[in-house]
C-alpha cells in the first residue's frame, strides 16, 4: 500500500534504515512488523493518522513510552501512532500546574520540573512514558504522600475517533477525565497533553537496606507490617531476589529530615541483621536517579541493567500475606529458572486509601501494597520456561491476593476486566460507548463496549500448574 501525503509527521516504513529501531518496544520478546510507524510532531499528525487508518481500513495502535508489557501498542500490518515527540513541559507556578506532552519520559519530566522546584508523584523507571503510567494510575516513591499520578491529573487534551480535539476537566467532559484517571491507555482516544497539579520538592531522605536471602521471610513479615502504615511521607519498596542472586533489598524515600527517617526505619533494621545500610539526604532529582538505578546511594554513576526480554504480572494485597503465602514466594524464588528473576512489593495506602474506589477509574484504593512477579532472560530458548514460572507463581498466590494493576498487563489473566477495574468496569464501558462508540480504539484487553466481552487472546504456551 502506498502512503499518500495525508499521512504526516515522520513516517518510517519497512526498508527504511530506522525501521527496526522504530518498531521495537521495551520488551524485546515481542517482534512485530507494522506497515508504518508515524512519529507525530503535533496534534494534526495524530488526526491525520487516525483518519488515514480508518479510510484505508488499516488497524492501528497508539504508543508513547513503548512500555506496554504485552506489546499491545504494536501491531502487524497496521500503523503505529507514536506520540513520543509530543514531549513539551510548561510549568505555571502561580497556578501550581504543569502542562505536559503525552510522550515525555519520566526522567526528562522530573528534570524539567526540578528546574522549577516542583514534581509530580510518578514511577521510577526513567524511560517510562508519562502517558501510559498516568492513564493506568501510576505509583512510585511519592505515592503515599501525594497520591497516584492520576490523582494529580486535572485536565487533558485528546484526539477522538472522529479526529476531533476535545478537552476534559472537572467542568467539561468530566466523565472522560474520570475514566482517564486509571482506566488504562489507548481505550478512548489519543491523549496529547495532560495538566497536572505539581508539588514543591527540595531535599528528600533515602534509605537502602540489604539482607541475606535466608532472612527474606523475617524481612517480608516486618516490611508488610510496617510499610503501608508508617508515616505517609515515607514510601518503600521491597525486592526479594531468587536464591542464586541471594539478596533482599528495601528502598525508601522520605520527605522529611534524615533524623526522622532513621527513627522511622527501625522496625526494618530489627527484622534481621542487615548486610548493608545506606541512609542519605539528597536533592530530589538525585533520589530520582537512585530510584532509576542510575546512581548508587552515595552518588556514584552506574549503568542501568535494562530488562530486555521479560514476562511479569502483578496483584494487590488488601490484608497482610499469611506465613503460607510467604513460604510460597520463597519456594518459587528457590526454583527460579533465571538468575535475574525477582519478586517486588510496592507500598500503597497513605493518601491513596483516602480516595473512594469509584472517585476515579483506578479501583484498588484499599490495597495495602502491590506485588509484581518478574522473569527476565536473554536467550529466546529460555522464554517458555520463564513465562510458565511467572504464571504458576501468580496462580499459586491467588488465595491471598486481589486483582492486578492494568499497567502490569498480563495476557494470561482470563478475568482481566474485573482484575484491573473491579466495580468501575460498567462505568468505563459507558464512557467507552460515548467517546468511541464504534470501538475504533481496540486492542487485546481494551475496554469493550457495553454488552460486549472485549477482545481476547490465546496464550501461546502450554502452562503446567
Amino acid at each position: 500500500m502506498e502512503m499518500d501525503n495525508e499521512l504526516t509527521g515522520q513516517v518510517v516504513l519497512p526498508g527504511n534504515q530506522d525501521y527496526d529501531a522504530a518498531r521495537t518496544d521495551y520488551n524485546k520478546r515481542f517482534s512485530k512488523f507494522p506497515l508504518a510507524i508515524v512519529f507525530c510532531q503535533q496534534s494534526q499528525d495524530v488526526i491525520n493518522a487516525i483518519k488515514w487508518a480508518l479510510r484505508h481500513e488499516v488497524p492501528f495502535r497508539v504508543r508513547s513510552g513503548r512500555h506496554n508489557y504485552e506489546a499491545f501498542s504494536l501491531v502487524n500490518g497496521g500503523i503505529i501512532i507514536d506520540v513520543s515527540r509530543l514531549n513539551s513541559v510548561c510549568v505555571d507556578l502561580a497556578k501550581g500546574e504543569a502542562v505536559v506532552g503525552t510522550g515525555i519520559r519520566l526522567l526528562p519530566l522530573y528534570q524539567a520540573l526540578w528546574q522549577e522546584g516542583v514534581t509530580i508523584p510518578c514511577g521510577d523507571c526513567p524511560s517510562v512514558g508519562v502517558g501510559g503510567i498516568t492513564l493506568g494510575g501510576g505509583f512510585g516513591m511519592l505515592t503515599r504522600l501525594m497520591g497516584m499520578t492520576c490523582d494529580n491529573l486535572v485536565a487533558l487534551t485528546m484526539v477522538n475517533a472522529d479526529g476531533e480535539i476535545i478537552h476534559a476537566n472537572k467542568q467539561i467532559n468530566s466523565d472522560l477525565l474520570w475514566a482517564c484517571r486509571g482506566g488504562g491507555g489507548g481505550n478512548f482516544g489519543v491523549l496529547t497533553s495532560y495538566t497536572f497539579k505539581v508539588h514543591q520538592i527540595s531535599e528528600v531522605g533515602f534509605f537502602r537496606i540489604t539482607w541475606d536471602w535466608d532472612d527474606a521471610i523475617n524481612v517480608m513479615e516486618a516490611w508488610q507490617n510496617w510499610a503501608p502504615f508508617v508515616d505517609n511521607r515515607l514510601t518503600s519498596t521491597l525486592k526479594v531476589y531468587n536464591r542464586e542472586a541471594n539478596q533482599v533489598i528495601a528502598d525508601g524515600q522520605f520527605v522529611g529530615s534524615e533524623e526522622e527517617l532513621r527513627h522511622l526505619m527501625q522496625p526494618l533494621l530489627t527484622a534481621a541483621q542487615p548486610i548493608k545500610v545506606d541512609v542519605v539526604t539528597v536533592p530530589f532529582i538525585q533520589a530520582a536517579l537512585i530510584n532509576a538505578d542510575l546512581l548508587t546511594p552515595d552518588g556514584k554513576p552506574i549503568k542501568r541493567q535494562e530488562w530486555d526480554k521479560f514476562k511479569n504480572t502483578g496483584a494487590y494485597v488488601y490484608s497482610k500475606l499469611p506465613s503460607e503465602a510467604l513460604c510460597t514466594i520463597m519456594k518459587f524464588l528457590q526454583a527460579s529458572p533465571s538468575r535475574r528473576n525477582y519478586f517486588e512489593f510496592q507500598a500503597l495506602a497513605g493518601v491513596v486509601k483516602e480516595v473512594p474506589p469509584d472517585a476515579t477509574a483506578y479501583f484498588h484504593r484499599q490495597a495495602l501494597f502491590a506485588l509484581q512477579y518478574l522473569a527476565l532472560w536473554d536467550d529466546d530458548s529460555a522464554a517458555d520456561e520463564n513465562i510458565r514460572w511467572v504464571e504458576n507463581f501468580r496462580r499459586a498466590m491467588l488465595d491471598d491476593v486481589v486483582g492486578d494493576y492494568v499497567n502490569f498487563a498480563d495476557i494470561c489473566i482470563k478475568d482481566w476486566q474485573e482484575a484491573y477495574y473491579g466495580t468501575n468496569l460498567a462505568r468505563l464501558k459507558q464512557v467507552k460507548s460515548k467517546y468511541d462508540p464504534k470501538n475504533i480504539f481496540r486492542f487485546p484487553q481494551s475496554i469493550p463496549l457495553p454488552g460486549k466481552q472485549g477482545d481476547s487472546c490465546d496464550v501461546l504456551i502450554s502452562i503446567q500448574v
